[in-house]
């Protein structure tokens, strides 16, 4: 294997030195212990105050971490990135709101965006949340009936609410594989998972008989989801279509931990990293040596994993931009694995939210919390930084 993930010229190329410099003042202040758990706490307050904060979230985090406000400023990131090789994957980032009308709203927005992307060279995805369309009760409600036998509800209202749901879905569904777009299905907790998972796999035997369209998410941080994955996989050679699968690790751990604590029953969350690791690299392996069943997207940030993919690929002679294997980063995060391996000739996107400034505060807030709470990141970020702009001075 000729990849690196220590090569900053590759990694930050696309970046000018002023751009890679503001980057490494945001990166710095990450890195004070007090600024992300005070940032986040005050953030959300001044911009509903009115304050002129707008201009400093929109020229520091924002420009870090988001495509642009509408689809149309995504379009200049893209074209950037486009250059080097990486594709986009594009995600509404507003968060869901509860409403009839509100999900009928966010529907029509993620069919919007799916006829923009396939106005696109660059973009072959868009990533969508079930609870941007369905209200949380509802999936918690269907979650804790194991299956959709007659009489588990005990109102005929709920459903109807969720057929609406699964018709908001198919009509998604429809129109990305008519344009030729995949549709990633957004892991949530664990306890509205189950009927994210079956709604997910209905629309995987309805539109991925001749190619991957819909994909699920799977969080390895959980302890069951490496045999859920084997299960799925079983699920689709018997029903005779092509698996979808995104590869995580994970978005929720604290949460999880403490609601299983609070209520008293066993956590879903793997006992250590070692273990999450573990079972993240045994998808990968499931992932690579099913390639012709499953359509996988290896969505970490770790260089192990990720080096690991490229490696069974090689041994395996499975071509490096294999359509059913795919790689993808969060925009503004882990530069230097995502455009080493597009150098390489892998297939990788960059994972990129837009949204208005006031309605994507909730993601960037998430995003500061992860780089200051993930071993190491913030100081990842800011060492290949500075480094490269050590090497640009010489």
């Amino acid at each position: 294997m000729n990849i690196s993930f220590d090569n900053t010229e590759n990694a930050f190329a696309y970046k000018t030195s002023k751009e890679l410099k503001q980057s490494k003042f945001l990166f710095s202040t990450m890195g004070y212990p007090f600024f992300v758990p005070l940032g986040t706490r005050i953030t959300p307050f001044l911009m509903k105050t009115g304050l002129p904060v707008h201009g400093i979230i929109r020229n520091t985090i924002f420009k870090q971490f988001v495509g642009g406000e509408t689809l149309e400023e995504t379009h200049a990131v893209g074209e950037v990135l486009g250059k080097y090789g990486v594709k986009v994957i594009l995600d509404y980032g507003v968060e869901g709101k509860e409403g009839e009308a509100n999900f009928e709203h966010a529907a029509d927005e993620f069919i919007k965006v799916i006829n923009y992307a396939a106005t696109q060279d660059n973009i072959p995805f868009i990533s969508i949340k079930v609870t941007g369309l369905a209200r949380f009760g509802l999936l918690q409600k269907l979650n804790e009936a194991p299956r959709l036998r007659s009489g588990i509800h005990d109102h005929e209202e709920e459903m109807d609410e969720w057929e609406r749901v699964k018709d908001r879905m198919f009509r998604i569904c429809e129109v990305a594989a008519e344009k030729n777009i995949g549709v990633l299905i957004d892991a949530e907790e664990s306890w509205i998972q189950d009927p994210i998972d079956r709604l997910t796999m209905e629309m995987m035997e309805e539109f991925n008989r001749d190619k991957a369209i819909v994909f699920n998410t799977i969080q390895l941080y959980r302890h069951d989801r490496l045999n859920f994955y084997k299960l799925s996989h079983k699920i689709a050679q018997e029903k005779g279509f092509i698996l979808g699968m995104k590869l995580v690790r994970g978005a929720y751990m604290e949460k999880e931990r403490e609601r299983a604590l609070q209520r008293g029953y066993a956590s879903p969350i793997q006992p250590d990293k070692t273990a999450t690791d573990k079972d993240f690299n045994a998808a990968v392996e499931f992932s690579i040596n099913n390639v012709e069943g499953i359509s996988c997207i290896i969505a970490s940030h770790n260089d192990e994993s990720n080096l690991l993919a490229v490696k069974l690929m090689e041994e395996k002679n499975i071509p490096l931009n294999h359509r059913h294997i795919h790689f993808s980063q969060l925009y503004g995060m882990s530069d230097n694995i995502t455009f080493n391996l597009a150098k390489a000739g892998c297939s990788v996107s960059k994972y990129l939210p837009f949204g208005p400034i006031r309605d994507v505060i909730p993601y960037l807030m998430r995003r500061a919390q992860e780089n200051s709470s993930v071993s190491g990141q913030t100081g990842r970020e800011l060492s290949l930084i500075k480094k490269e702009l050590k090497r640009r001075k010489a």
